[in-house]
């Protein structure tokens, strides 16, 4: 007895082909929106952030560059472009000084029982500029960063491996910050 075809299946190519023809228009309509999306983002002026260019040439950092710190500035320094480092702070267009780098814990709530529940970070960088002849470019400005986590006493060394993180993604934030107010600091004419 010959096999008998249902409707679905006499019915399956036509919707295969629907289906393809329904997929490719999306993918066009999705490409023709990511191409308007992108002429309408360049034509504003939007640009993803990556080095800035500074106005000196060359730069001293007060900062050792074994520190974290030191080593963190002179990087970004390096990858303007523009300035590089320069060990001796005579020979220097300008001189980064690092005044304080400091860093601090607080009590934000207790629990019940009396226990520590949350803590709060914070974690000041204050700094100056100074161009030739000691010439104030930047006057002595504080950039402050903070961060909360809960506190558990269960995991402590969990805990202290979060508190280091966001120590260091502080540090990140204050690094950026400081890089941005030297690319707008000019030397003076």
């Amino acid at each position: 007895m010959p096999a008998r075809r249902s409707r679905t299946d006499a019915a399956a190519p036509g919707l295969h082909a629907t289906a393809a023809a329904a997929a490719t228009l999306r993918r066009r309509v999705l490409l023709a929106g990511s191409g308007a999306a992108a002429l309408l983002l360049a034509g504003c002026g939007f640009r993803l952030r990556g080095p800035q260019a500074l106005d000196f040439a060359t730069l001293h950092v007060n900062t050792p560059a074994e520190s974290e710190l030191g080593a963190q500035l002179r990087r970004l320094i390096a990858t303007t472009g523009t300035t590089r480092v320069e060990e001796d702070a005579e020979r220097a267009d300008a001189r980064l000084q690092i005044l304080s780098n400091n860093r601090g814990r607080e009590i934000l709530s207790l629990t019940g029982a009396g226990k520590v529940r949350e803590y709060q970070l914070t974690q000041t960088l204050r700094f100056q500029l100074l161009g030739r002849a000691d010439k104030v470019l930047v006057p002595p400005t504080s950039l402050l960063a903070r961060r909360e986590y809960t506190f558990d006493d269960s995991q402590v060394l969990g805990k202290e491996q979060e508190e280091n993180l966001l120590y260091r993604d502080m540090q990140n934030d204050l690094v950026q910050q400081l890089m941005r107010r030297l690319a707008v600091a000019r030397r003076p004419a």
